[in-house]
């Protein structure tokens, strides 16, 4: 793949009503990710009333101009395909159709994971040789991060789903991670090629004929923290229950430790001793060095955050945004997808 890294202006348009503590944390975010990296065209929709008061709050210069008026918003609530029809003003929606439309190259949302889903699927819609978009997630191993996918973009994948997984998960890795040549795995019930169910079996003859992608076989559930392959490929339906399972580790290991500093003084100035330590330990689980992450397969670059993002994980959305538009990954997904269809 290539190193080549193109760098342009950049046009992103950042949901300003997208999230828990919307418009405040995703106007600070984008106009910190702005101040970074001037070569990215910034442009925030949403209720523009909203958005100047959080402006002027925080003494934050932005041009008027870039400011894309919307009076609706779809709420963490609401249901995504009914929302895309009856808000048709809603930031999501104006956001997705602007992408679709080529007035901006990349949409972020840390709003309803859904709706945003559904928008840039229906809306955008997909590149050449997609069937169904994908949506990963790093998870910490113990080599550094297993990137899973797909963790919910759907969640009856089929065989040709995972290959096309794999391929586009492949690119980004190696070309956001730099991890040269990432190995890619099949999640599994055993590391045998007769092992699996009739998903798993299938895509198994399918990856091994691929020949642009460092395919290592099955993998089991224990290879994702061991660290054995840099990408795992699953149905979506496994990988969100994965994915919601390994976001509970960090909250069991902060209440065990309270647990254990409680039982005695000598624990608790053990775990004083070893705060620092932890922190450094634990700071691979920090989702806001992550930001959000991408839809893959879609006709637009698409950045979907969690709706407690802070200030800082706007800001990694955004320029994981720009850094996925100047590598041109889409165009590199299309072009893969299309010498694996020929």
């Amino acid at each position: 793949m290539s190193d080549n890294l193109i760098t342009s202006k950049c046009r992103i348009i950042v949901d300003a009503m997208g999230g828990d503590f919307a418009p405040q944390n995703a106007v600070r975010g984008a106009i910190e990710a702005l101040n970074s990296d001037p070569s990215i065209e910034l442009f925030l929709t949403g209720r523009k009333n909203d958005i100047r008061s959080v402006l002027d709050e925080f003494n934050l210069s932005f041009d008027d101009d870039h400011i894309i008026n919307t009076e609706e918003v779809i709420d963490m609530c609401d249901s995504p395909t009914n929302a895309l029809k009856t808000k048709k003003d809603s930031s999501i929606v104006v956001g997705a159709t602007r992408v679709k439309n080529g007035l901006a190259d990349a949409f972020v949302s840390a709003g309803n994971t859904g709706a945003m889903m559904a928008a840039s699927t229906l809306l955008m819609g997909r590149i050449k040789g997609v069937g169904r978009p994908t949506i990963g997630a790093p998870i910490p191993s113990q080599t550094g991060v297993c990137n899973l996918f797909d963790v919910g973009a759907s969640v009856d994948s089929k065989p040709q789903h995972l290959v096309e997984y794999a391929i586009m998960g492949s690119i980004y890795v190696e070309e956001i991670d730099g991890i040269k040549s990432p190995k890619v795995g099949l999640l599994s019930v055993g590391e045998e090629e007769s092992k699996g169910n009739e998903l798993t079996l299938k895509a198994l003859k399918m990856l091994k004929e691929i020949k642009n992608i460092n395919f290592i076989g099955n993998v089991e559930g224990k290879d994702i923290l061991g660290g054995k392959a840099d990408i795992i490929v699953c149905d979506g339906y496994v990988g969100n229950i994965l994915l919601k399972f390994a976001e509970s580790f960090l909250g069991i290991l902060k209440v065990k430790v309270k647990q254990f500093a409680f039982k005695s003084l000598l624990n608790k100035i053990k775990v004083l001793l070893m705060k620092g330590t932890l922190k450094q330990v634990l700071s691979d689980f920090n989702a806001e060095d992550y930001g959000g992450t991408p839809l893959l397969g879609v006709k637009g670059i698409s950045i979907i955050g969690h709706g407690s993002s802070s200030v800082t994980a706007i800001r990694n959305m955004v320029l994981k945004a720009k850094e996925m538009h100047d590598k041109q990954l889409l165009q590199k997904f299309e072009k893969a997808l299309s010498d694996y269809g020929n």
